[in-house]
């Protein structure tokens, strides 16, 4: 059976983007070699690659029209299956990506079939709801050396508190701590 694994980038007062959508300034301050290496790793594991329709499209924009320097990263976002939530959308025109309606039935369906994890790449509403609905076992988080002041909140205001089980901490060169925590049911 799969897992559910959400995967991101956060800064030190919780951002995962700036003041603006799509505002990812502060991944360049932190990416490298190590999380090069971890990307091309997730691409390995995942058996289906999970995202909000506001994710989905700036995913789509960038990875269908990233230059070839983007390489097996590339590769492998636009080959895996993908799985977008949404009540707006019906259909994709991204290859392998289906809509749905219903993502927590589908994650259901979807975990009991795949041998390979399932990762929620940013798509902090989408995260919100699957941990309400108790569906997410881990969370991988690369914890960013940067306080931006504003910017939207990884996880959102008026969650039910939740104690999470660290299970990882693995600082990188760069001063960035990718951080795992199994999320108790």
């Amino acid at each position: 059976m799969a897992k559910l694994i959400v995967w991101n980038l956060v800064t030190l007062d919780g951002f995962f983007e700036g003041p603006t959508k799509w505002d990812l300034g502060f991944h360049g301050e932190v990416w490298g070699e190590e999380l090069a290496a971890l990307s091309k790793e997730f691409g390995e594991k995942a058996g289906l690659l999970v995202f909000g329709r506001v994710t989905y499209e700036g995913m789509k924009a960038y990875w269908t029209t990233a230059d070839e320097e983007e390489g097996e990263v590339k590769t492998f976002m636009n080959a895996l299956p993908k799985l977008v939530a949404s009540r707006s959308l019906t259909r994709s025109d991204w290859n392998n990506t289906e809509v749905t309606a219903d993502i927590a039935g589908e994650i259901g369906r979807r975990r009991a079939a795949l041998a390979k994890d399932i990762y929620v790449f940013g798509s902090a509403e989408l995260t919100d709801s699957l941990l309400r609905e108790g569906l997410v076992d881990e969370i991988m988080l690369c914890l960013a050396p940067i306080v931006l002041g504003e910017g939207t909140p990884f996880f959102k205001p008026g969650s039910p508190a939740r104690k999470l089980a660290l299970t990882q901490a693995r600082p990188l060169a760069n001063g960035a701590v990718i951080l795992n925590y199994a999320v108790p049911r």
